[in-house]
């Protein structure tokens, strides 16, 4: 898949955060951004180099969850021959190859204490020292870490030092979620859909179904937009009929009748046990003041959901909804459906 640089959105939650970075991007300080998967914080530290006076020289990315515990401070600070088994040969560390550019720490929170300690040290005096040496070698690089996690409430247990944390945050940018993002998901849903459509040769963009426009909407979007991104290429990779708008989503890829069965998780002792069983969570119907409307609300989106996943196959979706062919064709052109499919 092609690497997303852009930034695109229109909330003022997200643009507030551009525009911090932005400002930031001028001054050789540390940066921690803030952020859940999939928000974009490697969009946000490209900017920060990009804008500022290191943009000529190296940005250099290390996802610290990458590497097991024992190889972390061998790759951020490097090694001399012989300094541990396998070590043949020296290696200069990310710190050194940041030199004059910009290092990102991206998943910082996973960190071992040691390896927070030596960091620390790096980021105070700006100098590495070689695994195996003992000789401390000057670097001048800007650090931007990322997480997804609560770095105050680590800090606070002990999981992460606080002095460390201090010395990071002189500016922290925290992205919102997507589900934050008014207004966000249709735009970007059009966005890429645009361009997923330019690469798969359609001669147009027919757009989405008024339905699906609803389906996007009220999404959660726990993977943000990299799930929004992967949903709407997916959808319109699948979708057969490039003059007719896109009348069907698939927010799981991994659903399926034919999937293989989960093995069940433990048990685990359980504080409410014995206690009385909850009843089931029900709808909220003190809204509805017409039964007939909301009936038929209901009848006409579940049709238009089953058309969309059958392509508009009409005898398909009929025997789908276990009715008649001409039962369906008569709930097609109750709700109108016909002129929006058309």
């Amino acid at each position: 898949m092609e690497r997303e640089n852009q930034f695109v959105g229109q909330s003022l939650a997200f643009l507030d955060a551009v525009e911090r970075t932005s400002r930031a991007a001028a001054l050789q300080r540390p940066v921690l951004v803030i952020g859940e998967r999939g928000t974009g914080k490697e969009l946000i530290a490209e900017r920060l180099h990009r804008l500022s006076p290191r943009w000529g020289e190296p940005l250099i990315t290390m996802n610290c969850a990458a590497l097991p515990e024992t190889l972390i401070e061998a790759e951020l600070f490097g090694h001399e021959a012989g300094a541990f088994t396998g070590a043949t040969r020296v290696r200069e560390g990310r710190f050194e190859e940041a030199d004059g550019g910009t290092l990102f720490l991206d998943e910082l929170a996973t960190l071992s204490m040691a390896a927070q300690e030596r960091l620390l040290r790096a980021v105070e005096y700006g100098e590495v020292t070689r695994i195996g040496s003992s000789r401390p070698i000057r670097v001048d690089c800007r650090i931007v870490a990322a997480t997804n996690e609560d770095l105050p409430a680590k800090a606070e247990r002990g999981e992460f030092r606080a002095d460390l944390l201090d010395r990071l945050s002189f500016e922290v940018i925290t992205l919102p979620p997507l589900r934050a993002r008014e207004g966000d998901v249709l735009v970007l849903a059009d966005y890429f859909g645009r361009r997923m459509a330019a690469e798969l040769g359609w001669s147009a963009w027919p757009g989405y179904a008024e339905h699906v426009q609803t389906e996007l909407e009220e999404y959660a979007w726990p993977g943000n937009v990299r799930e929004l991104r992967n949903v709407v290429e997916r959808a319109i990779y699948r979708w057969d009929d490039p003059e007719r708008a896109v009348a069907h989503i698939v927010y799981d890829p991994f659903d399926s009748p034919w999937k293989p069965a989960s093995t069940p998780a433990p048990a685990r002792p359980d504080a409410n046990a014995g206690a009385a069983p909850q009843p089931a969570q029900r709808l909220d119907f003190d809204d509805i003041a017409d039964l007939r409307a909301a009936v038929d609300g209901h009848e006409r989106a579940i049709v238009e959901h089953a058309l969309g996943k059958h392509r508009w196959n009409q005898r398909q979706t009929a025997k789908a909804l276990g009715l008649s062919y001409d039962q369906l064709r008569h709930c097609i052109k109750k709700h109108g459906l016909m002129e929006e499919g058309g």
